[in-house]
């Protein structure tokens, strides 16, 4: 998904809204942060869709470990700086007054001192009074394994078909995707798999306590997982 399709995500992705997203995280901010600048730093930024929508209002940073999603950021964000590393073990001289941690970027961690310790590394990077948005992968109650999933891309000359099937391992949430990919001048087939760590609302929370942060649970979230708002004092 991030190397071989990445030239195809936006597409595939086709169905998010990020300027509404973008506009709620903004609402948020407004309403915990406590610092007084602006700089932030969107973390597993991808290709910089929700930093489009960002940097009208902050100094914005991206962060990502894939070069392939770093240089379609680049190229669609020359204005903006673009790191190329982990969110785990990352190390930047700057310090944010928001960090943000999206599309359940963080169940890529796969395990729960990953989860721990990528929490605490960006918390790390906070001014005092700044805030922290990150947005869950699905719990271990809410996920479904065996669910046959799909999507379409429909253009004139771009047709994508995505199958997937969705299966636990443990406490690990495993995807199987196969890509049907057609071009003018050919039909391509990709398989890709996926694995994501599964951990439960009171594990993120103890993962920002013990980050030293004040946490808040936003419900409805982005997308109908939840955000996780975490303070540094």
């Amino acid at each position: 998904m991030y190397t071989q399709l990445a030239k195809y995500y936006d597409e595939i992705y086709h169905f998010k809204n990020y300027q509404k997203e973008t506009e709620k995280i903004e609402n948020l901010i407004q309403q915990q942060k406590r610092s007084s600048g602006n700089h932030l730093l969107d973390v597993a930024c991808g290709t910089g869709n929700h930093i489009a929508y960002l940097k009208q209002h902050y100094i914005v940073e991206g962060l990502d470990f894939n070069p392939e999603m770093l240089k379609l950021a680049r190229e669609k964000h020359p204005d903006v700086t673009f790191h190329r590393g982990d969110m785990t073990s990352f190390k930047l001289k700057n310090r944010f007054d928001v960090i943000t941690c999206l599309f359940s970027a963080i169940g890529h961690v796969k395990t729960k001192p990953r989860m721990r310790r990528a929490v605490r590394n960006m918390a790390s990077h906070l001014q005092p009074g700044g805030l922290m948005i990150l947005e869950p992968w699905i719990t271990p109650a809410n996920f479904r394994k065996g669910r046959i999933g799909w999507d379409f891309v429909d253009k004139p000359n771009l047709k994508i078909a995505r199958i997937n099937i969705s299966k636990v391992r443990g406490p690990i949430s495993a995807f199987e995707y196969h890509y049907l990919i057609g071009t003018p001048g050919k039909v391509q087939h990709v398989a890709d798999k996926v694995s994501q760590g599964l951990w439960t609302h009171e594990e993120h929370l103890e993962a920002f306590r013990d980050a030293g942060l004040k946490v808040s649970f936003d419900s409805e979230g982005l997308m109908g997982r939840g955000l996780y708002l975490g303070i540094k004092p």
